[in-house]
């Protein structure tokens, strides 16, 4: 192999962590920001881009860093490695409430495709790069743009998923359609595309939007009941407006109850 062999256990429920055993010299790289905590004996470092090329010169590293920067995320990663003389523990965080995913690359033939920011860490050796669409309609109105995160090598690797996890194992020719927010990842076999909805009453009243995702298999999708784009609306939905005042939430006449309250700010 050439990422280094690592053993881990997720625990918790809504709020999940993973914790990762290395083996003397052994190592893994994560997002930063994602650390929980570790033993002693590990020696914490930060590293330009992911890690795999470490040993290819400047331009490898470049190259690295570069894939990252495309997908929206940091320049650096933050590698852990083992320098005691016995077994040594590090864990990392859900960023959200959700699942954490192993996923061990080489049941998927050494290629998993996530969302850009799914990605939670990895052992050391996964390449952690880019996958652009060469489909416009699914750069255009996907969710996820052209460029999605690519995950390579023979090594485990941990992503994120919002709220409840889905799996669904698609036979060949088998179609699932998806709300593009929903999609955590999928194995390389997967056609992935995007439709329109159709209808004027389901794209003027829908509240859908006006595509969802085709995913058309053989292979394995993942699946999350809460994209962080859907929660992070909710939430910006009910925080205080300006003055400390509620949207009156609860409220049957909401809005409307402001006006009539005096308060008709706009």
């Amino acid at each position: 192999m050439t990422a280094h062999e690592i053993d881990y256990q997720i625990y918790g429920e809504e709020m999940q962590y993973v914790e990762i055993e290395l083996d003397p010299q052994e190592a893994v790289v994560a997002e930063a920001g994602s650390f929980m905590m570790m033993d002693s004996g590990l020696q914490m470092d930060t590293i330009f881009g992911d890690g795999s090329n470490q040993d290819r010169g400047v331009l490898g590293k470049l190259f690295s860093a570069g894939k990252r920067l495309l997908t929206g995320e940091s320049l650096f990663m933050t590698a852990f490695l083992n320098t005691d003389l016995g077994k040594r523990k590090v864990s990392f965080a859900s960023p959200y409430p959700g699942k954490i995913i192993p996923i061990d690359l080489t049941k998927y033939r050494g290629k998993f495709i996530c969302q850009k920011d799914a990605f939670l860490c990895a052992a050391k050796g996964v390449s952690v790069g880019i996958e652009f669409s060469r489909k416009l309609g699914r750069g255009f109105f996907g969710g996820e743009g052209f460029i999605m995160q690519k995950l390579e090598g023979d090594g485990m690797a941990f992503v994120h998923a919002g709220g409840t996890l889905a799996r669904r194992e698609l036979a060949a020719g088998e179609v699932l359609k998806v709300d593009t927010g929903c999609i955590v990842g999928f194995t390389k076999d997967i056609d992935y595309d995007i439709e329109f909805i159709g209808g004027i009453k389901n794209t003027v009243f829908g509240g859908e939007g006006l595509f969802f995702a085709s995913l058309r298999g053989p292979g394995v999708v993942y699946i999350q009941s809460l994209p962080f784009s859907r929660l992070a609306s909710r939430v910006f939905a009910a925080a205080p407006r300006q003055g400390g005042k509620d949207r009156g939430e609860g409220s049957i006449l909401g809005g409307l109850g402001d006006i009539l309250d005096g308060d008709n700010r706009f």
